[in-house]
This record gives structure tokens, C-alpha cells and sequence, in this order.
């Protein structure tokens, strides 16, 4: 299992480096590769779960180094979802790396993590994190597409060519991305966390329990709301909504992922 974990790292590692190759040389080559080695990639981290939950030991996908994997095992897939009608390279340059880090770590850590056992390896908390790791990855794409629309309208404003080599994806083709993810990663991140409150109800006999960790996840789920809210009914900008997906999003990860490792 930690062996096909660490295939899939080096699987993800491989199709970043590839697709910046292909965006630094003009290489489209290059470029189309890299979505092979993110499909692989997802295949072998798909089998590497399958193996897992066979085993007689099996780690807690709870834990947080393996909901972490999870979550970017879950970003490749969306990522070879909107490449299916897009094309992205850019977004395959920064993903495919951030996945190799967050695969790679995960697969360290596995041997230190005890097995699930009891209640607590039950449907409802890996319902919670693959439902919020859903959002998660969906909404750090939103937050990605939002830096390179930021800096290509950027480029554009200041008419500064790039020339051919440093090619990013198109203004419209960023926005959609960040449409889209935000309308699926939003309503899944609330599943998310119903799903931690019901968890919480079977654990304590309340769906509150007041931890920081609860309660900066409540915040930023009530700005991303507000996000939400702005740009499918506020009629928000595309620059200002790729700024307000890059701004949530870093405040999500803190959230969610920052205030549990300073705790």
C-alpha cells in the first residue's frame, strides 16, 4: 500500500514537471502528456485505497496525513474532469506537484497511524472527510485558477507579452473553471460538515462541541457563503471573484488544515 502510494507521488511529481516543461519550452508535447500522468497517478492511488481497506491493519482515513492524500487524490480527479472539455496546463504545472507533496508525506506516515476500530471507522466520519475533501480540492482549484486569472489579467492590463513559451490558459477558460468549482466544491464542503456534525452527535450527544478547530471551519464555511452569494447572485466580476476564491480558499486551508496542526 505505502509502495503505491509513493508510485502515485512520483506518478503526480512527473506530470507537473511535464507540464511545465511543455509551458517553458513550447513543448505541447510535453503539455499533453502530463494528463496521462495524472490519470495514472489517480489509478494506482485508486488501487493503493482498494489495498488498504483490505488489509488487517488499516489506517484511519481520518487521520490527517490520509486526508490529506485523499483530498488531493480527489483535486486529480476534478483536474482530469474540467481538462476533459479544457485545456489547463498551467493548472496541471502547480496540482500535480502539490499532490506528489501531500501523497508522499501521507505515505510516510502511514506505518506510524493506528488502525480504525469500533464506531469511529464507520460510515459517517469517512463520509465526512471524503464529502469536505471533495470541497476542499474543488475549491482549491477555484483558488488556483483564481491566481493564474489574476496574473493573466494582470499581463494583459499592462501589455506585457509572454510570448509563446509562457502560455496560460485564456481569462474565460479560468473563469469557467472557477465557476464550476465553486458551484460543486460549495455544496459539497456544507455536506462536509453536516456530515461532521452528525459524526459529532453519535460521538458527544451534541452536533457542537466548540473546538477551534469547529469553530474557525464554521467561519469560513459562513464566508464562503458570502462568496457564494456574491458571484452567482450578486453578479460579482470575474477579476474580483478569482481574488475572493484565492483570499477564501487560503482562509479555508488555515481553517481546516492550519488551526489542527497548531493544535
Amino acid at each position: 500500500m505505502v509502495e503505491l502510494q509513493q508510485i502515485a507521488a512520483a506518478l503526480y511529481l512527473v506530470a507537473g514537471i511535464s507540464s511545465l516543461m511543455g509551458i517553458v519550452l513550447a513543448a505541447p508535447r510535453l503539455s499533453r502528456t502530463a494528463p496521462a500522468g495524472l490519470l495514472l497517478g489517480a489509478i494506482v492511488q485508486t488501487v493503493a485505497f482498494a489495498t488498504m481497506h483490505r488489509g488487517e491493519s488499516t489506517p484511519p482515513l481520518t487521520d490527517l496525513p490520509m486526508a490529506v492524500s485523499a483530498m488531493a487524490w480527489m483535486a486529480v480527479l476534478f483536474l482530469l474532469i474540467l481538462m476533459w472539455r479544457l485545456r489547463l496546463p498551467a493548472l496541471t504545472a502547480v496540482i500535480g506537484p502539490i499532490a506528489f507533496l501531500a501523497v508522499f508525506i501521507a505515505s510516510e506516515q502511514v506505518p506510524q497511524v493506528q488502525p480504525a476500530a469500533g464506531v469511529e471507522a464507520g460510515s459517517l466520519p469517512h463520509a465526512h472527510v471524503m464529502l469536505a475533501g471533495a470541497g476542499l480540492a474543488l475549491l482549491g482549484i477555484a483558488g488556483v485558477a483564481g491566481v493564474f486569472f489574476l496574473v493573466e489579467h494582470r499581463r494583459l492590463k499592462a501589455k506585457r507579452p509572454l510570448g509563446r513559451r509562457f502560455r496560460l490558459p485564456s481569462l474565460e477558460a479560468l473563469d469557467r473553471v472557477n465557476r464550476v468549482s465553486l458551484a460543486i466544491g460549495f455544496p459539497l464542503l456544507t455536506l462536509g460538515v453536516l456530515t461532521g456534525m452528525a459524526w459529532l452527535r453519535r460521538v458527544d450527544g451534541s452536533v457542537w462541541g466548540g473546538a477551534g478547530h469547529q469553530t474557525w471551519s464554521a467561519v469560513a464555511w459562513g464566508i464562503y457563503a458570502g462568496l457564494i452569494a456574491a458571484r452567482f447572485f450578486g453578479h460579482q466580476g470575474a477579476r474580483p471573484a478569482a481574488a475572493s476564491a484565492v483570499a477564501g480558499f487560503v482562509f479555508l486551508l488555515f481553517a481546516v488544515l492550519g488551526v489542527e496542526l497548531l493544535t
